[in-house]
């Protein structure tokens, strides 16, 4: 009991350190919180809804399409939303965070009016696929969300780490400015970061539709409000802190569920970060910054 517990933790937490890693990818290179993200992986949840369940459509094409709707959702919400606000003189600071809210709510209720309201299934044949280890059930979906969740935050790492592309955007995160002046095309590297992270909002979208057989035009809200809990428990902008932070909220909801009260189960993450802010401002993996 307590080994499958741990199974459906890590299963849950390996899909919130991917929507997490979204909001890391944003913070570390603009210093803003995209609030829009998790209506963009709401959206690419449902992408995932019309392929297998509308059409009757292979679960690979499920995930080409939420990827390739997810990134031009991302490049639209940089170009429109974003670009404007970016160095304007006399624009308020808090104004990019602003306006990621109101795209958040226009694209809330776009969904109502396009999907309609309630639970929207999701055909998934991996379901009921399982097989006995021992005592332990293990599901076949669980193996390919973890498998799937690993295998994007290990190329992220590298491609952050060893490609040029990967560099430009560490460069620009830390300095624009200097980045620009260097030769790095700062608009182009913002325009791929909030698109790459736009895309892995889709993916995380898709894993919970393949874990949970359900998408509802709520369920963005939720999830973007925990991948905030998560960067700020892992620390701000750090990608191995919000791989981490994932997978201690996933686990800390799923024992609350089975073994203390469900209905708290949504509180943890904004517990999590008021202890945090209290004793580590700077999150479990951040860096303190010197006065």
């Amino acid at each position: 009991m307590l080994i499958e517990q741990l199974i459906n933790g890590i299963t849950l937490g390996s899909i919130y350190a991917i929507v997490a890693l979204g909001f890391t990818l944003v913070f570390g290179v603009l210093g803003i919180i995209n609030m829009a993200h998790g209506e963009i992986f709401m959206f690419g949840a449902f992408i995932g809804v019309i392929v297998t369940s509308t059409f009757k459509g292979p679960l690979w094409l499920a995930f080409a399409a939420a990827v390739l709707v997810t990134g031009i959702m991302g490049y639209l919400l940089e170009r429109f939303a974003l670009r404007p606000l970016r160095n304007k003189q006399g624009v308020s600071h808090l104004a990019p965070l602003i306006s990621t809210i109101g795209v958040s709510i226009l694209l809330e209720n776009l969904s109502h009016h396009l999907f309609g309201a309630g639970n929207h299934p999701f055909n998934n044949t991996f379901a009921e696929i399982s097989f006995q280890i021992g005592s332990i059930t293990v599901y076949l979906v669980q193996i390919v969300i973890f498998m799937i969740s690993v295998i994007l935050m290990y190329t992220l790492s590298y491609w952050l780490g060893k490609t040029k592309a990967g560099k430009a955007l560490r460069a620009t995160a830390e300095n624009l400015e200097t980045a620009s002046l260097l030769g790095v095309d700062t608009k182009k590297t913002i325009t791929m970061t909030v698109i790459i992270a736009s895309a892995m909002g889709g993916i995380a979208g898709i894993l919970v539709g393949m874990a949970f057989n359900s998408v509802t035009p709520q369920m963005g809200l939720s999830i973007g409000l925990k991948g905030l809990a998560i960067i700020i428990l892992g620390g701000m902008g750090n990608v191995k802190g919000a791989m981490a932070g994932g997978l201690i909220l996933g686990l800390a909801e799923t024992f609350i569920v089975v073994y203390g009260n469900s209905g708290y189960r949504d509180a943890i993450a904004f517990v999590a970060i008021i202890v945090i802010l209290l004793v580590r401002p700077q999150g479990l993996f951040g860096q303190k910054i010197s006065a």
